[in-house]
Parts: C-alpha cells; structure tokens; sequence
C-alpha cells in the first residue's frame, strides 16, 4: 500500500512532542488524587444538572421564594423576625400597598430583606419617586417615601392617564378624587404640561376658565374654556399672549362676547371668529346699514 507522506509527521515534531508531555503533563500524570473526590466532582456535576434543570424549566423565582421563606422561619427562630415597621411619606398609597411592593409581612425577618432589592422594587412603582430602607436590629425596619404628585390628567389616543410633574404615568384615570386635575390632550403634552400649566396659572382669569389644553404639533397650544371658546396661543412669547388676552377681556370683554375663537397666533393681529348667531346678526347689521347708505344718497340727489 502506497503511503501519502503528507500526513505523516516528520520526526522531529514527534521528539517535540513527547518533550512538552513529559514537562507539563507530568505533574497531572503523577497526582494523587485525594480520597472523596470524585463523589464531590459527581455532587458538583448533580447540582449543576440541577440547577441548569430549573433555569431551564423557569422555576428560579419559585425556588428563591421557598429558600426566602425558609430563611424567615430559621432567623425568626432567633428572635430576628421584624416587630415594627416605621413607614413615612405616604400621601396617595396605601400602607399595605407599600409593603407589598417591599415584599414584608408578619413572617418576615431582618437578615433575610435586602435593603437595596427591596428600595429597587418600591421604584418600580411610579408613585414612588425616591425611597430609603433601613434596617435595624434585632427586628425593626424603616422605610421612607417620596410621592410624585399628581398634575394633570392626560389624554392620547383615546385613554386618559394621571400624570405627574415630571410626567410619569402613576395611573390610568378612573374619576374619584383626580377629576378635578386640569386635562392636557395630544402626543407629547405630557413631558411640556408642567411648564405650561405653570404658565396659565399666573393669570387666574384665564386659568380658571380652562376646560383642557391641546398641544399641536408638539409646538404650541389651543386653551379649550368651559365657555365654548377656543384660544389659540402661540409656539413663542406664551406669556405676552396670555397678557393680551387678559388685556382684550378687561377692554373689550372679549371673554364673554358671541365668539367660538381668538387667535393670537400673530403678532400685528388678533383673529376672532363669530359663532353662527353673531355672524348672521353682524351681517345682516352690515345690510341694514349699507341700505340706510343707499337711501340716505338717494335723498341727497
């Protein structure tokens, strides 16, 4: 049988070869290897089964919670469950809905909360902007909260949402005790109602009359009043606007007049629209004087 040299090995690559076996191999060859410890590697391998069978199956939270509860029966055992818990903060929540979200009941015991996992789980509720947690042994725990406060109710797409300051979502709206918040509409609003609203409320003749808000475009906003009518402010110099329209309503009453619309869009000129009562009576004013006109030439020649 004829032989490819190409897949044979010249000889001194073998020499090299059993040199770096004898100089790093050696030492593994040549161990003694300890009584127990190929039923600790085959423990090691077991639990490694194990715990790669219980990721794979999605039961960690479920055997973290038997191993939590296991650790509060051991440290209550000791004297360590918690006696008290000192709460402040709370405006809008509930005690029992804050421990809930801080994982503490009656069985609970000090050694076994994690003070920082459980000021993680409180922020993830969006009432609580800020949160501290602090134990104190042998059985004592406090707990500090910082609420966002309720702004404005927010409407997009449909559903209505209070929102806070900072514009977080704390919770879909239901009416009750937030029917009163001031309500913004439109993509965005959220993040610029603060700042807005702000704004209007340094001129209470106005602010008080607002029925919503409506950002277009997410540049500027439409003042919706409970009168009906529409004011339509500019992307720029809020603040002079709204001083016009307070200027406008103590000079002309122009609040309270037969109108559906002011535009103060324009900086030379405001825009008003009659509703269909007012405009069908100015024109048929305009008629009755252009008549009066006409006769009044008619006399003359």
């Amino acid at each position: 049988m004829k032989i490819n040299s190409r897949w044979l090995a010249p000889r001194g690559d073998f020499t090299r070869v059993k040199r770096f076996a004898r100089r790093w191999l050696a030492p593994v060859i040549e161990l003694e290897i300890p009584r127990g410890i190929g039923s600790a590697a085959a423990i090691f391998i077991i639990l490694g089964s194990v715990g790669y069978g219980i990721a794979a199956g999605g039961h960690v939270p479920e055997i973290a919670t038997e191993l939590h509860r296991a650790c509060d029966a051991l440290a209550d055992r000791v004297g360590m469950r918690i006696t008290s818990v000192a709460l402040s903060g709370e405006k809008e929540m509930s005690r029992a809905a804050i421990l809930g979200l801080a994982g503490v009941d009656e069985t609970s015991a000090l050694p076994c909360l994690d003070a920082a996992s459980t000021r993680k789980a409180l922020l993830r509720n969006p009432w609580i902007a800020e949160a501290t947690v602090l134990k104190l042994y042998p059985g004592r725990l406090q707990i500090g909260v910082t609420e966002r406060n309720p702004l404005a109710l927010w409407q997009k797409d449909g559903a209505v949402s209070v929102i806070a300051d900072d514009g977080t979502v704390l919770q879909p709206f239901a009416g009750g005790r937030f029917a009163t918040l001031p309500l913004i509409v439109g993509n965005g609003a959220d993040k610029k109602a603060r700042d807005f609203l702000a704004a209007v409320s340094r001129y209470p003749l106005i602010g008080e009359g607002v029925e919503a808000a409506v950002l277009i475009a997410q540049r500027r906003w439409n003042l919706h009043l409970r009168t009906g009518l529409d004011v339509r402010l500019p992307d720029t110099d809020l603040d002079q606007a709204l001083q016009q329209l307070v200027a406008l309503d103590r000079d002309k009453k122009i609040l309270s007049r037969d109108i559906t619309a002011i535009d103060l869009r324009f900086r030379d000129r405001v825009i008003v629209r009659l509703s269909d009562a007012a405009a069908a009576a100015r024109a048929e004013a305009v008629k009755e004087m252009l008549k009066k006109q006409q006769r009044k030439k008619g006399s003359d020649a």
